[in-house]
């Protein structure tokens, strides 16, 4: 019974299907076309941030091509014997169908191992098998994976494009919603539209959509950072209201902010611009390695007050 119950998770229950309702990156999606009339496809890599469509377009590959299709997402399963053991086993059976594709989504958990070995089975089995990565950092795929594919850089739709979606999944759960409140949302958690979603369907209290005052405090918290780093006189005090910000935002992931800042960087880096986006790019790059990414993002921030 389970099993024929509808999507109830927005996220899921509006993922894209096809190529037609795929929003943004149409660069892609005509590249995909092609390959999708032809009835074959090169080992794919995408890349890009968190919840952009990297996984979705995978799937509607897999899901328009006669074949048989394994999905491996490789943050729970990253090691060289998943590779040795599961995805070469199925790359070198004999299947039902013309071709397999093996989805490896997340592939820059894959360790270094899983990743040589992986070269390999791409190559040994190309005849039959195709490869479609994901993941959030190209850099961390070695060079051969990546001379291997067909790479695409997945960017997020425009703010406007995914207020849209918004506006159109609402009116189709019949929810009551005020325009202030859509781009509120979609603020706060742009460029992620996979959050963008989730945030809204939490938010969704007896058919209306109702705001909370935690999300209006995460909506313009980057907007006071920018102001604070922009202000002159006393470093200290400066110091104090960028920590105190940074607690009452209770935000928890700052990817956001790095680009913020780094789209904003005359206004309060002027004249020191090359310092600040070594100073932005070295945070950025030790947030996916760190285990309290506030300490790490309030570590920049102090550096960015202190030496600008």
């Amino acid at each position: 019974m389970f099993g024929n119950q509808e999507h109830t998770i927005w996220t899921e229950k509006y993922r894209p299907s096809s190529l037609d309702t795929y929003i943004g990156n149409e660069h892609i999606v005509e590249k995909v076309k092609i390959y999708l009339q032809n009835g074959d496809i090169p080992h794919l890599l995408f890349y890009g941030g968190a919840g952009t469509g990297k996984s979705t377009i995978s799937k509607i590959i897999a899901n328009t091509i006669e074949c048989d299709v394994m999905y491996i997402n490789a943050s729970d399963e990253n090691s060289v014997d998943t590779v040795r053991n599961k995805i070469k086993n199925f790359a070198s059976t004999v299947g039902f169908k013309p071709l397999k594709i093996i989805i490896l989504d997340e592939a820059d958990f894959l360790t270094p191992n899983g990743q040589a070995a992986l070269r390999n089975l791409m190559e040994t089995h190309s005849l039959t098998t195709r490869f479609i990565l994901t993941c959030n950092y190209i850099e961390k795929i070695i060079d051969p994976i990546q001379s291997r594919c067909q790479t695409f850089a997945v960017t997020p739709p425009s703010r406007k494009d995914v207020a849209l979606n918004i506006v159109n999944i609402l009116n189709n759960e019949n929810v009551q919603y005020e325009p202030t409140d859509v781009v509120t949302i979609v603020n706060v958690c742009y460029p992620d539209i996979r959050k963008v979603i989730n945030s809204c369907q939490k938010q969704v209290i007896h058919g209306k959509l109702t705001i909370d005052k935690q999300s209006l405090v995460e909506s313009n918290y980057m907007t006071k950072m920018l102001e604070l780093l922009k202000e002159k006189g006393d470093k200290s005090r400066k110091l104090t209201s960028i920590r105190q910000l940074l607690a009452d935002s209770q935000v928890r992931t700052f990817e956001a902010l790095y680009r913020f800042l780094f789209d904003n960087i005359e206004s309060f880096a002027k004249g020191n611009e090359a310092s600040a986006i070594l100073i932005i790019s070295e945070y950025q790059y030790q947030d996916v390695l760190v285990v309290d990414k506030e300490i790490n993002a309030c570590a920049m921030l102090v550096k960015l007050v202190m030496e600008l």
